[in-house]
């Protein structure tokens, strides 16, 4: 072999989260700065939740796109067009905060901050293409925890922005706490494109070697999984399938309804019980946190039951419903802290037993099962804040409450799609072992 290639699997899997970890910041983009907006341009409540519900939009629907993408050219072009369109969404952003906040900012700018927000928005999907980019690089036997580490570390980003960005604000203002996250989008864009390497088989073929001699040479260096061929097919299969869209569903509560609270809890504690930014910023962070970091014990106890993943996931959407309404009916914020827990615990589970799901109930189809799940599952981020919102707009105040009403809904139905699942047709079984394409992790988050 004469053609230079660059990265090992570890500077893969590092480059990746690195990218991913940045790109996943923009869910929390909104949240902590929303009542300032509201003030100032007088948003209704349903107003407000569509603002700190937009990122999501894109961020959900392009993850299919985007990893069907990863199947031809690698991780690496996907990945930086991604934060290249939330860089461009970050820098209107930034012009906004510097030249028109505040005394120029009113409601005709909210169509902007709409339209900037769904750009910053495409950072969230570099999931998915990581997904792809760090499944290329790793053997079968590796990628169980070299998944874990990039799924896990990326995740934590909400979190970790959710705690840091109101004592900026407190200390900064929003401009200068605005230039600083562009910067640092930018740093991490650079970053990436620095760091991020694409598999040895798509440099292979991007430097023109046959698609036959890229697999021959790259499986003498050790990659042993190669871009899926039905990919499409896997999509179409698996949306014929009835329980494909019960595991949407599900999700769609779970990891989407972590996202629309990681971002509306910022609103409900300050508008609710009047606390500071600072303490409603450290309770919504201290969700984010605990329900990403909860999953890893999820996904333990989903291998440990038998029939792990509707059992796992029974367990862990009651205790998402005993948490809804202690949500309900706390009239103090101390009182809304367990249930706020409660939650976390329940959906983090609840998402870690999703996908031990998926391969029982889709066997034939994982990957396009997959990206149905996670993508559409992850549109809850988008559509549940406006829900929480309407229930404020017709009740007022109360409403922050009694608008928790809709993860009872959620959770009830959710609930009997895992009863479906469980008890339709045979018991479910894991298959068979079979090669692992990263087709069929492409939306594993």
């Amino acid at each position: 072999m004469t053609r230079p290639l660059r990265g090992t699997p570890s500077q893969g899997l590092w480059g990746a989260t690195l990218g991913f970890f940045f790109g996943f910041a923009a869910v929390a983009l909104f949240g902590p700065t929303a009542a300032r907006f509201q003030q100032l341009m007088d948003l209704s409540p349903m107003a407000v939740g569509f603002l700190v519900a937009m990122p999501s939009l894109t961020g959900s629907l392009l993850r299919i796109p985007f990893a069907a993408w990863v199947e031809t050219t690698g991780g690496r072009k996907p990945f930086l067009v991604l934060l290249s369109l939330s860089l461009i969404g970050m820098a209107g952003l930034t012009a906004v905060a510097l030249w028109v906040y505040p005394d120029r900012l009113t409601a005709a700018w909210y169509p902007l901050l709409l339209i900037l927000g769904i750009f910053c928005g495409c950072g969230i999907a570099t999931f998915s293409v990581g997904i792809g980019q760090v499944s290329y690089w790793h053997p079968q036997r590796q990628q169980g925890r070299a998944l874990a580490i990039y799924a896990g570390l990326g995740n934590v980003a909400p979190g970790v922005f959710t705690f840091i960005l109101p004592f900026v604000l407190a200390q900064w203002g929003l401009a200068t706490s605005y230039v600083a996250w562009f910067l640092m989008l930018l740093a991490g864009t650079a970053l990436y494109a620095v760091a991020g390497r694409n598999s040895w088989y798509f440099q292979l073929r991007e430097q023109g070697a046959s698609d036959a001699e890229a697999r021959r040479d790259a499986a003498a260096l050790g990659q042993e999984l190669f871009p899926a061929r039905n990919l499409m097919e896997s999509l179409r299969e698996s949306a014929r399938c009835p329980k494909t869209w019960a595991l949407v569903c599900i999700y769609f509560t779970t990891f989407g309804g972590f996202i629309a609270l990681t971002v509306w809890l910022p609103t409900y504690y300050t508008q609710y019980y009047g606390l500071s930014p600072l303490l409603a910023g450290g309770l919504a962070g201290a969700f984010s946190l605990l329900c990403s970091l909860i999953r890893v014990g999820g996904g333990v106890l989903a291998d440990k039951l038998r029939e792990g993943g509707e059992n796992t996931a029974v367990l862990a959407l009651l205790v998402l419903l005993s948490g809804t309404l202690v949500m309900i009916n706390a009239t103090r914020y101390e009182m809304a802290i367990p249930g706020e827990v409660l939650m976390a615990f329940g959906m983090g589970v609840a998402n870690a037993a999703v996908f031990k799901m998926v391969p029982q109930a889709v066997p034939r189809a994982v990957g396009g099962a997959s990206g149905w799940v996670g993508g559409l599952g992850a549109f809850g981020g988008f559509a549940i804040p406006p829900a929480l919102a309407f229930a404020v707009r017709d009740l007022g105040k109360a409403g922050y409450a009694i608008g928790f009403i809709v993860f009872v809904f959620l959770t009830l139905l959710s609930l009997t799609m895992t009863w479906i699942l469980k008890y339709s047709g045979e018991p479910a079984r894991s298959p068979a072992p079979q090669p692992i394409q990263p087709a069929e992790t492409l939306a594993s988050h």
